[in-house]
């Protein structure tokens, strides 16, 4: 299971009824946070999730209202008494950024690692899952990520018998771990049937529509993206800034065949989002428009 919620889905500064745009996942044991703006840490807070359990935060950029609440976070965790090596994942510049804001947190009891992102599309690989960034179109170098856990095939009992593997050696095979029995080299392959589908969620947030969102996005279970104008007289200010409209996310959830898409990243002047969503949902109808708090338990397919 893949525990998603949109901690916040405000763009530009943070209002009393929403918080700047941030993203928490959790899978496995494992806590993932995208972006962290000024307010999270009192999103994370109403939502009842802790800061101490992450073991990853990946920036989409470096704008204040997507990182400028992370010498907050540092402190809420070192507070916490954590002690495991925090990751961080962002932008070429990532390390002189966090050095900076680390003026205000000099002092913490735990390890941070920054990896920069030096190409326009990237892979890391973590127990269980990947994430995967992938450059979008903004006025300065920013990425979409996605979230990806991956399924292995069913574990082909007859096979293994027929092969003659003892039991204790199947978990094993089942966890994608090679066997060498009596001289003999058994892979996983040989056990597992097709591998099955899995579950996969992507976020994108500042930047005009692309080639590569739709791309990245394809067939994910969730898809979270920036509208932020829901008006439609706003379209021009949304190519100048280099944002995106409701209606233009909408699109891009049409091309890639998403099953679901929130919007998020709201302009401080759209007061009810929900206002234009009949208008999406006739691009999209599976649309809707993100809220703080909002959130979903994905589930594999049963088999």
């Amino acid at each position: 299971m893949l525990d998603i919620c949109l901690l916040g889905t405000g763009g530009m500064m943070p209002l009393p009824y929403r918080w700047l745009t941030s993203l928490m996942a959790r899978y496995n044991g494992k806590s993932i946070l995208i972006d962290c703006g000024e307010g999270t840490q009192i999103a994370m807070k109403e939502k009842g999730w802790s800061p101490k359990p992450i073991d990853i935060i990946c920036f989409t950029h470096f704008h204040a209202d997507h990182i400028s609440g992370l010498p907050g976070m540092l402190l809420t965790m070192g507070n916490a008494e954590r002690t495991e090596p925090l990751l961080l994942v962002g932008p070429k510049g990532l390390t002189r950024v966090v050095s900076a804001l680390r003026v205000i947190a000099p002092e913490l009891p735990f390890e941070i690692q920054c990896v920069e992102i030096t190409e326009p599309e990237q892979s890391f690989s973590f127990e269980g899952f990947r994430i995967e960034a992938f450059r979008v179109n903004h006025n300065v170098v920013c990425y979409g990520y996605s979230i990806l856990v991956d399924r292995i095939g069913k574990f082909q009992v007859d096979k293994a018998m027929a092969l003659g593997i003892d039991r204790r050696y199947w978990n094993l095979l089942q966890k994608g771990e090679q066997v060498e029995l009596e001289g003999k080299l058994y892979t996983p392959d040989m056990v597992l049937g097709e591998a099955r589908k899995g579950l996969k969620v992507t976020y994108c947030t500042d930047t005009r529509p692309t080639e590569g969102i739709v791309r990245h996005a394809a067939e994910a279970d969730l898809f979270i993206c920036e509208g932020m104008y829901g008006e439609p007289e706003k379209q021009d200010k949304a190519r100048e800034y280099k944002h995106m409209t409701f209606y233009e996310a909408a699109g891009l959830a049409e091309k890639a065949k998403v099953k679901k898409l929130w919007l998020t990243h709201y302009s401080p002047s759209l007061l009810r989002a929900e206002d234009f969503m009949p208008e999406v949902r006739k691009i999209f109808p599976q649309a809707e428009a993100g809220k703080d708090g909002k959130s979903i338990d994905l589930m594999f397919e049963e088999d």
